[in-house]
């Protein structure tokens, strides 16, 4: 399908700069030094439990396991680990398998604690269910997909969680890692053509906007950051802390960056589609109908953002539910304000990337006016 050549030009200056930009502040940005503290550094084992016993000295407070160590501290042996009795922590049953925290330095009867139940198995099963079905489905699509989460699951381990705990600004962190998050993925499953750079060029715009939203009704509201899970834990043992203000915005990014790029494909596609079909339409027209498209996409997937941040706090509201808080109170508490603002701000950059990404689409195969009316 013939492309509009100004539309090549305009992509190349807005793409170019920006992967550049993105190239040099991953390089700029990237972890001078390992993001571990010693302090917290703990000895860690995994094992079967073979048998369960009460404990002799505090047996309505806690068990003893026999468990086989099969990883870990002291693998290939036998050991006695100690497991609280809790109404909120799981029995520990023969024939499980656990993990434990090791302290080498106490004495033999507190040497290894249980700590969780060790899920690695069933989670490994599930994650083959998942490839197997998404290469099914797709075939080497889904296996360019498959790499797109691996991409995505180094740049958020290697480079944005220890950029930021090495003193890095969290929201240019996840601007830049989400940059590159989003190019590579997009090329890895749609390949390096105008559909897959327009996509590109919609996800970045609507990316800046919910990051500049963002940032204002943090503020604006005054979210501290103080409420979200082992913010202020991790804030204190980074050098010079960490601005939790933008660290929430940064989450919010990260979050709306794999909706934000399912819109964009999807409204690219539907307006390649359209002009396919016919082949005379005029840009606006294309526009139109691809605006009429995209107008029940974003419905859906907004009710789906807003309902998976509201799922992140159900269990809060439950408890709101149970004590009888006022919803104007509930609403203006922290926890509950952020995931408002999440799911909000997030939609908003959705709206704004179906117009943006469509008009981009509508501009490179449409025909001009004056051409239609030949």
């Amino acid at each position: 399908m013939a492309v509009a050549r100004r539309v090549r030009i305009v992509l190349g200056a807005i793409l170019v700069p920006l992967l550049v930009a993105a190239g040099v502040g991953v390089a700029m940005l990237w972890p001078s030094h390992a993001v571990q503290v010693d302090a917290l550094q703990t000895a860690k084992a995994r094992g079967v439990v073979l048998s369960i016993a009460r404990c002799a000295e505090r047996p309505d407070e806690c068990d003893r396991a026999l468990v086989k160590v099969t990883a870990g501290e002291g693998t290939g042996t036998e050991v006695d680990a100690r497991v609280v009795k809790h109404p909120l922590v799981p029995r520990v049953q023969p024939g499980n398998r656990i993990l434990m925290q090791v302290s080498p330095e106490a004495g033999a009867d507190e040497r290894y604690k249980y700590v969780d139940q060790d899920r690695g198995r069933p989670l490994l099963l599930l994650v083959g269910i998942f490839a197997a079905a998404v290469i099914a489905l797709s075939r080497w699509r889904g296996l360019a997909a498959l790499g797109a989460l691996a991409v995505t699951a180094v740049v958020l381990t290697q480079f944005v969680m220890p950029a930021i705990l090495t003193g890095g600004d969290p929201l240019l962190v996840a601007v830049v890692g989400s940059f590159v998050i989003m190019g590579v993925t997009l090329l890895l499953t749609h390949g390096p053509n105008v559909q897959t750079a327009i996509s590109m060029a919609g996800t970045a715009g609507a990316l800046v906007l919910t990051a500049g939203l963002g940032e204002l009704f943090v503020r604006g509201s005054r979210i501290s950051g103080l409420d979200g899970n082992g913010a202020s834990e991790v804030a204190s043992y980074v050098p010079g802390g960490v601005n939790l203000q933008s660290l929430v915005v940064a989450g919010l990014v990260i979050g709306a960056l794999g909706v934000l790029d399912d819109v964009t494909v999807t409204q690219t596609a539907a307006v390649w589609e359209l002009s396919a079909a016919n082949p005379s339409a005029r840009r606006r027209e294309l526009f139109a109908a691809g605006l009429r498209i995209g107008r029940s996409h974003v419905a859906s997937v907004v009710n789906t953002l807003v309902l998976a941040y509201a799922g992140a706090a159900l269990p809060l509201l439950m408890l709101f539910a149970i004590t009888g808080t006022p919803d104007a109170y509930v609403v203006s508490l922290e926890t509950v304000a952020t995931q408002i603002v999440n799911g909000l701000v997030g939609s908003l950059g959705i709206i704004a990337a179906v117009p943006l990404t469509t008009a981009l689409a509508a501009a490179a195969v449409g025909q001009s006016q004056a051409h239609a009316t030949r």
